[in-house]
């Protein structure tokens, strides 16, 4: 290790910890090399003794409040959770309260020692599904590794209007709107983001798609299928006027009428277990009121068929 950096050298040493965070720790006293705080930028000459002192304080003042949590999966190390529509992830303007991260520091106050309460990717409030958040520093990092090498398995189901002949892939860069900062849009300044989809069930005037996230943007599925001509069903955002197919039953027209969130689901999830290694995966069946939705959909397609 002679010439590196020295914060190089002590990520290599201690690989369950991330870089910034021993920066931290040196800027604290916390990391010393031969007993003395040294920069990070320090060139390592070699032989030196270095003292790692992990201290775990609160990075997380969010309180800790009873929220239902649907939990999937939980270890020592990890917690999976099936997230339902109409749930805000992080505490926030107009959501100061009741939130999932209110929730998980209730469940496990020991994640308010962690960044963001232990959650290393979100998912939008109107979004359902599963949802991976950390319970020991050991697991944030590797965790946030995975998705930073696009490691983390991340697959969707949709219910897009119009009809897809195939499926195929968006690569196309997503920035905030220019105009409206509430909004997200295809930019060629933004940020690269990849969308891989494919066609399950076709319908009069929709398609149930499965979806593969190869980054992780926000709002990136609905900005992507709504660039392509696919917006999402019940997108308020991004979904335009609302598209009920011709001679279509009152049920179904009601159905898509009353839809009020965007058709996405989280269905599957899949990474590296931080302690084993070992590749672990999870599945959950959308929820009721969009396989009625579909249900309904499938009804519309014979009926008319």
């Amino acid at each position: 290790m002679a010439g590196k950096r020295v914060d190089q050298a002590l990520a290599e040493l201690f690989p369950d910890f991330s870089r910034s965070r021993l920066q931290k720790w040196m800027k604290d006293g916390c990391a010393l090399v031969d007993g003395k705080k040294w920069r990070p930028k320090d060139p390592v000459i070699g032989g030196e003794v270095v003292e790692l002192l992990v201290i775990v304080d609160d990075e997380t003042h969010w309180k800790a409040e009873p929220v239902s949590l649907d939990i999937v999966y939980e270890d020592e190390q990890i917690i999976v959770i099936n997230k339902p529509a109409g749930l805000v992830v992080h505490p926030g303007a107009g959501n100061s309260h009741g939130t999932l991260s209110n929730g998980l520091l209730h469940h496990n106050p020991k994640n308010a020692s962690l960044p963001r309460a232990g959650i290393v990717h979100r998912l939008d409030k109107d979004t359902s599904g599963l949802l991976v958040a950390a319970k020991t520093l050991v697991a944030h990092t590797s965790l946030v590794a995975q998705l930073q090498a696009r490691e983390v398995k991340r697959e969707y189901l949709a219910l897009c209007n119009d009809v897809m002949t195939a499926g195929g892939t968006v690569d196309e860069p997503i920035g905030r709107h220019p105009t409206n900062r509430l909004r997200m849009a295809v930019r060629d300044n933004g940020k690269p983001a990849i969308t891989h989809y494919r066609v399950e069930q076709r319908f009069r005037a929709h398609t149930l798609i499965r979806v593969n996230l190869e980054t992780g943007r926000t709002h990136q599925i609905r900005v992507h299928m709504a660039y392509i001509g696919y917006p999402l069903v019940g997108d308020v955002v991004y979904g335009g006027r609302l598209k009920i197919p011709a001679a279509s039953s009152e049920a179904f027209a009601n159905a898509l009428r009353n839809f009020k969130r965007q058709a996405l689901h989280a269905t599957s999830l899949g990474l590296q277990h931080p302690s084993s290694g070992e590749w672990v995966e999870w599945q959950v069946d959308m929820p009721s009121d969009m396989q009625e939705l579909v249900r309904l959909a499938e009804q519309d397609l014979q009926q008319q068929g």
